[in-house]
Protein backbone atom coordinates (compact mmCIF):
# COMPACT_ATOMS: atom_id res chain seq x y z
CA UNK A 1 0.00 0.00 0.00
CA UNK A 2 2.61 2.54 1.05
CA UNK A 3 6.22 2.27 -0.01
CA UNK A 4 9.05 2.90 2.49
CA UNK A 5 8.97 6.63 1.59
CA UNK A 6 5.29 6.89 2.47
CA UNK A 7 4.09 7.11 -1.14
CA UNK A 8 0.89 5.28 -2.06
CA UNK A 9 1.40 2.32 -4.39
CA UNK A 10 -1.74 2.09 -6.56
CA UNK A 11 -3.60 -1.19 -6.32
CA UNK A 12 -4.27 -2.74 -9.72
CA UNK A 13 -4.95 -6.47 -9.54
CA UNK A 14 -7.46 -8.51 -7.59
CA UNK A 15 -4.59 -9.90 -5.50
CA UNK A 16 -3.43 -6.34 -4.75
CA UNK A 17 -6.88 -5.54 -3.37
CA UNK A 18 -7.25 -8.84 -1.53
CA UNK A 19 -3.84 -8.51 0.16
CA UNK A 20 -4.26 -4.76 0.56
CA UNK A 21 -7.44 -5.14 2.58
CA UNK A 22 -5.57 -7.28 5.10
CA UNK A 23 -2.79 -4.71 5.22
CA UNK A 24 -5.34 -1.93 5.68
CA UNK A 25 -6.94 -3.77 8.60
CA UNK A 26 -3.51 -4.41 10.11
CA UNK A 27 -2.65 -0.72 9.72
CA UNK A 28 -5.83 0.37 11.53
CA UNK A 29 -5.20 -2.22 14.26
CA UNK A 30 -1.59 -1.18 14.74
CA UNK A 31 -0.48 -0.05 18.17
CA UNK A 32 2.62 1.51 16.58
CA UNK A 33 2.63 5.17 17.63
CA UNK A 34 4.28 6.18 14.33
CA UNK A 35 1.07 5.18 12.52
CA UNK A 36 -1.00 8.33 12.78
CA UNK A 37 -4.74 8.73 12.32
CA UNK A 38 -3.94 10.81 9.24
CA UNK A 39 -1.97 7.90 7.75
CA UNK A 40 -4.80 5.48 8.50
CA UNK A 41 -7.38 7.76 6.92
CA UNK A 42 -5.19 8.37 3.87
CA UNK A 43 -4.71 4.64 3.35
CA UNK A 44 -8.46 4.04 3.61
CA UNK A 45 -9.21 6.86 1.15
CA UNK A 46 -6.63 5.64 -1.37
CA UNK A 47 -7.83 2.05 -1.05
CA UNK A 48 -11.45 3.08 -1.62
CA UNK A 49 -10.54 5.24 -4.63
CA UNK A 50 -8.49 2.46 -6.24
CA UNK A 51 -11.27 -0.08 -5.57
CA UNK A 52 -13.89 2.20 -7.11
CA UNK A 53 -11.74 2.64 -10.22
CA UNK A 54 -11.19 -1.12 -10.52
CA UNK A 55 -14.90 -1.79 -10.04
CA UNK A 56 -15.72 0.63 -12.85
CA UNK A 57 -13.02 -0.85 -15.06
CA UNK A 58 -14.44 -4.37 -14.69
CA UNK A 59 -18.16 -3.48 -14.66
CA UNK A 60 -18.71 -5.31 -17.97
CA UNK A 61 -16.89 -8.46 -16.84
CA UNK A 62 -19.33 -10.39 -14.65
CA UNK A 63 -16.76 -12.72 -13.08
CA UNK A 64 -14.30 -9.97 -12.16
CA UNK A 65 -17.10 -7.64 -11.15
CA UNK A 66 -18.31 -10.22 -8.61
CA UNK A 67 -14.81 -10.60 -7.16
CA UNK A 68 -14.41 -6.84 -6.70
CA UNK A 69 -17.93 -6.56 -5.27
CA UNK A 70 -16.98 -9.17 -2.65
CA UNK A 71 -13.97 -7.08 -1.63
CA UNK A 72 -16.16 -3.97 -1.51
CA UNK A 73 -18.52 -5.82 0.84
CA UNK A 74 -15.63 -6.79 3.13
CA UNK A 75 -14.43 -3.18 3.08
CA UNK A 76 -17.92 -1.96 4.00
CA UNK A 77 -18.01 -4.39 6.94
CA UNK A 78 -14.61 -3.13 8.08
CA UNK A 79 -15.75 0.49 7.82
CA UNK A 80 -18.86 -0.36 9.84
CA UNK A 81 -16.65 -1.71 12.61
CA UNK A 82 -14.57 1.48 12.47
CA UNK A 83 -17.69 3.60 12.86
CA UNK A 84 -19.65 1.47 15.32
CA UNK A 85 -16.88 -0.36 17.13
CA UNK A 86 -16.44 -4.09 17.44
CA UNK A 87 -19.63 -4.52 19.43
CA UNK A 88 -20.21 -5.37 23.07
CA UNK A 89 -17.31 -6.75 25.06
CA UNK A 90 -17.48 -10.46 25.77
Amino acid sequence: MFDPNGQWIPLETYDDFDNGLGELIDLWSSADKSVTQKTKQAALAHYKADLEAATLQWADNKAKSKKYAAIALELAEFEEVLVNGAGPAA
